[in-house]
């Protein structure tokens, strides 16, 4: 989908007729001022004059400020529904306002879509507006995704006070209508209200249509339409086109009867065949169209007076309706179009095949290939479909419209897909985003035969544009490496060190010296797997080759999302100070780069938390956790977002809140998604180490049971953690003489030995620390002070201090039998660690704070803790998840609570009471 929105789709109708006056429903509508309700709805069946009742409202009263928004089938998308809506509070906000120039630029992220974020930031805009304002959503009905309802109920329900959501529908939207409605937040429109009366059928057909019709006649009409405003529209056009200028209009109105359908079709067949030849030819022809242009028309036709019919058309009051002020685009009523369209395919459907095809080309040929290939489907078309979906493919994958690119891919039969490796690849990609790897094996085999045999290498035969032509031709010639990349891919999500390598370095050799993103993603493949295989040397030297590859791709969200993986490796490596030097730098460069947050700043901030607490710098640590937690998913990869739920785990174990950090590992589960990187401290295990501090020893031993292996076997890198976890439980539940220690020195005894070897400095440190408490448990602390001195040399001077300080009292006062020795190297280093230990504690509150504190609920304690942060208010709804209006009844009640007015005042209040 192009990221441009067609103006077309923006304005709001201005019919060229007169229309009749309906003063007894447009009064019932909001004005320019009085209270504002969140929604209007004007529900009704096809054909009862929602649009035009709308269009009359505004322009009758118009409020400061009005956005409109057409919808048809294809906005049936999330992506391009946000774009939509978005696009219509641009156009029409004031000029150099900046409104919703943030939330379209969200849009373009390539990475997901972000959805929250998008909405927050066209809410804030929306708040920034002088009201009222009243935005449209024209045909909703047309929308059937679940998550577009999701997002329109979260913007209806966070809604500045003077703003307003006006939606015309054929059906009820899975809102929240009751509620709003006994809040009396809701105007409703139905078809009840919207039939035409006799006063105003009289005034449509003798003053709007110029009929002269007898008050009995009218009744009539009025009477068998049920004051339908489409029936009435085309019996008047029937009986204004009678032949000889005047029909038996008794017998005419007398023919009116039965289902609504019947009454269309009679009335279409008496507007049509009264129509000349080259007129009915002509609308015949164009009906397969959802917008009509001059050219467009003439594409299909074979004429070249398109512009001149479409004008007639719209004067003779033909059901066309102009789509700009401009009079270049047009669209047909929608209940016409179906009848048109009804009539065409049965009088030569294969001629409307051909009509589509026509369309289709001509679609092409101005890169305009989401209009275009619609039609190809329609057309019965496979290989033009094809070639469309070719073309297309690259601005899919680039802007990440997985969906549509999955609903376009399966439409396409088998046979055409396995004859095209470009889009067996597609599909593939669409297996493994559904993590179905069998289903994309299959897929890749398909593409790799097509690029032997050089199938599908030739130009498309569809006369596309140079743009998408030139896209195609780069994503072909890349093709095999990218093949090889998700062969790597499929190996790394199932645990085979050794197929990741292989394909990755295949991918590698067939890159070319300026293919840059495949040289990156296999470089990357390769340092990922070194690093399942606990060479650390070497993923570092590789894993920081695929980084530089991506920045000269210039894919810079990709390039410093990488940094969070590789400042894992030095951490693994036992080197924070190295990780946190590439954190920090990485997060400058990317709050410097111009536009929107990029997909990957959340991330930076989390992995550089999680390093300032290992550091022993809470506050900063908190700080970085809470300002990823404000960008939310929209600054966040997929893979990415279990990472937030554990740095605040270890954060929170760090300040003593051990049900806190369990919970938030529990949330960390829940969001994992296995096979991007290894598995080097599994969620199960990090929860197991919480555990065991928290004394929960039988439900550590479950997990040991489904889990750990057995302390007599040396690990591999990838279960070390699990086995020094396995060893913690050992050494929390057996005395002192128990043969169980004796084995946990012997496994730290031969992980110490692997690790070293292998420059694994964060195993190292983490088998030395299990050893210390072995020690000490088995009441040797002689030797747990030897092993802590080698452990403090290691860690402390490259910034490690909870590594230490999270192993709970027996660490604590061996790390105070350290520090007590004078003149031991290992005794400043030890008083470093202790320094860490320092947490502010809250003073004991007054009388009077605890009596407040006792009024304030705990949500509202919450709601101002948040208050006296930088977070606007949609945003800590968000955070609460909780609506706008939710937070603002606590709001009120924190202000009534605390004697103030302003939500600065509120939190000085609660710093002057010691609450915050």
């Amino acid at each position: 989908m192009s990221s441009s929105v067609p103006a077309t789709k923006l304005h709001l109708p201005r019919p060229r007729r007169a229309l009749v006056p309906r003063a007894r429903l447009t009064g019932r509508l909001p004005g320019a001022s009085g209270p504002r309700p969140r929604l209007v709805l004007v529900a009704a069946p096809a054909g009862f004059g929602k649009t035009t009742l709308v269009a009359q409202w505004l322009e009758g009263d118009p409020p400061a400020t009005v956005g409109w928004v057409s919808l048809d089938a294809t906005d049936d998308d999330l992506r391009r529904f946000l774009t939509l809506l978005v696009a219509a509070v641009r156009v029409a906000a004031p000029d150099g306002s900046g409104v919703g120039e943030e939330a379209a630029a969200l849009l373009d992220t390539d990475r997901g879509i972000p959805v929250d974020a998008v909405l927050v930031s066209l809410l804030d805009d929306l708040d920034a507006l002088p009201g009222p304002v009243v935005l449209v959503l024209d045909d909703y009905h047309v929308v059937t995704t679940p998550a577009v309802h999701e997002a329109v109920g979260f913007f209806v329900d966070n809604l500045p006070p003077q703003v307003t959501l006006a939606m015309t529908t054929r059906a009820d939207p899975p809102l929240p209508l009751a509620r709003m409605r006994a809040r009396g937040e809701l105007i409703e429109v139905r078809a009840s209200d919207l039939r035409f009366t006799g006063p105003e059928a009289t005034a449509f057909l003798n003053e709007v249509m110029g009929l002269g019709l007898e008050p009995p006649q009218v009744d009539a009409l009025e009477d068998r339409t049920e004051g339908w405003a489409a029936g009435l529209q085309l019996a008047a056009l029937s009986v204004g086109r009678g032949p000889g200028g005047g029909p038996d209009v008794g017998k005419l109105i007398e023919g009116f009867a039965g289902s609504h359908r019947l009454v269309l079709d009679y009335l279409l067949e008496e507007v049509l065949d009264r129509l000349p030849d080259e007129v009915r030819a002509f609308l015949l022809d164009t009906s397969v169209l959802e917008e009509l242009s001059g050219p467009l028309c003439d594409a299909l036709t074979g004429r070249a007076d398109g512009q001149q019919a479409l004008e007639e058309l719209e004067r003779a009051n033909l059901f066309v309706v102009p789509l700009d002020d401009h009079r270049r685009w047009w669209r047909y009523h929608h209940l016409f179009a179906d009848a048109l369209r009804s009539r065409s395919a049965a009088q030569d459907p294969g001629r409307v095949r051909r009509l589509h095809r026509a369309a289709a080309r001509w679609y092409a040929a101005e890169d305009r290939l989401v209009d275009a290939y619609p039609h190809a489907l329609a057309a019965d078309d496979p290989e033009l479909s094809a070639d469309l979906l070719e073309l297309a493919l690259p601005g899919l994958r680039t802007r990440r419209e997985d969906r549509t690119l999955g609903d376009w891919l399966r439409a396409v039969p088998d046979d055409v897909l396995r004859r095209r490796p470009l889009l067996a690849v597609g599909f593939a990609w669409t297996r493994l985003s559904a993590g179905d790897l069998d289903g994309l094996d299959a897929w890749l085999d398909v593409a790799d035969a097509g690029l032997v045999t050089g199938t599908g290498a030739a130009a498309v035969a569809t006369p596309g544009g140079p743009v998408a032509q030139r896209a195609r031709e780069r994503e072909l010639s890349g093709l095999p490496a990218m093949v090889e990349v998700y062969r790597a891919s499929v190996a790394q999500a199932r645990g085979d060190t050794g197929g990741t390598v292989a394909h990755a370095r295949r991918a590698f050799d067939l890159a070319g010296p300026d293919d840059h993103f495949p040289r990156g993603a296999s470089a990357g493949f390769l340092g990922l797997a070194a690093w399942a295989d606990g060479d650390l040397v070497t993923a570092v030297a590789t894993f920081t080759e695929a980084v530089s590859s991506l920045r000269a791709a210039g894919n810079r969200a990709d390039e410093l999302g990488a940094t969070v993986v590789l400042a894992e490796m030095w951490r693994a490596r036992g080197r924070p100070d190295e990780a946190r030097r590439l954190l920090e730098a990485a997060l400058a460069a990317a709050e410097n780069q111009p536009g929107p947050p990029l997909t990957t700043l959340g991330d930076l901030h989390v992995a550089l938390a999680d390093v300032l607490r290992e550091q022993g710098d809470l506050g900063a640590a908190e700080h970085h956790l809470t300002v990823a937690e404000a960008l939310g998913e929209r600054a966040s990869l997929p893979e990415n977002r279990y990472r937030w739920h554990t740095a605040s785990a270890w954060w929170l174990r760090a300040r003593g809140d051990l049900d806190g950090a369990v919970a938030a590992l529990d949330a960390a589960g829940s969001r994992y998604v296995p096979g991007f990187f290894p598995d080097v401290r599994p969620i199960a295990a990090q929860r197991a180490r919480v555990q065991v501090a928290r004394g929960d020893l039988p439900a550590v031993r479950d997990w040991a049971d489904e889990h750990a292996g057995s302390l007599d076997d040396v690990p591999s890198y990838l279960h070390e953690y699990d086995a020094l976890t396995l060893a913690r439980l050992v050494v929390a539940q057996h005395p002192a003489g128990d043969d169980g220690l004796d084995r946990v020195e012997r496994l730290t005894g031969a992980v110490l030995a692997v690790a070293e070897a292998a420059g694994r400095g964060g195993s190292t440190l983490d088998a030395l620390v299990v050893r210390v408490l072995a020690h000490h448990r088995r009441g040797d602390d002689r030797a747990a002070l030897q092993d802590l001195d080698r452990a403090l040399a290691l860690g402390v001077p490259v910034g490690h201090r909870r590594l230490f300080l999270d192993e709970g009292e027996p660490m604590s006062a061996l790390l105070h039998r350290a520090a007590a020795r004078p003149g031991e190297p290992a005794a400043d280093l030890a008083a470093q660690v202790l320094t860490a230990t320092i947490v502010p504690v809250a003073p004991e509150p007054s009388a009077a704070t605890r009596g407040l504190v006792e009024g304030l609920s705990e949500r509202e304690l919450e709601v101002l803790r948040l208050l006296a942060t930088d977070l606007a208010g949609p945003e800590i709804a968000r955070q609460l998840y909780v609506s706008v209006n939710t937070f603002r009844t606590h709001t009120k009640n924190i202000f009534t609570k605390l004697g103030v007015n302003t939500r600065r005042a509120a939190v000085r209040e609660a710093q002057e009471r010691g609450l915050l």
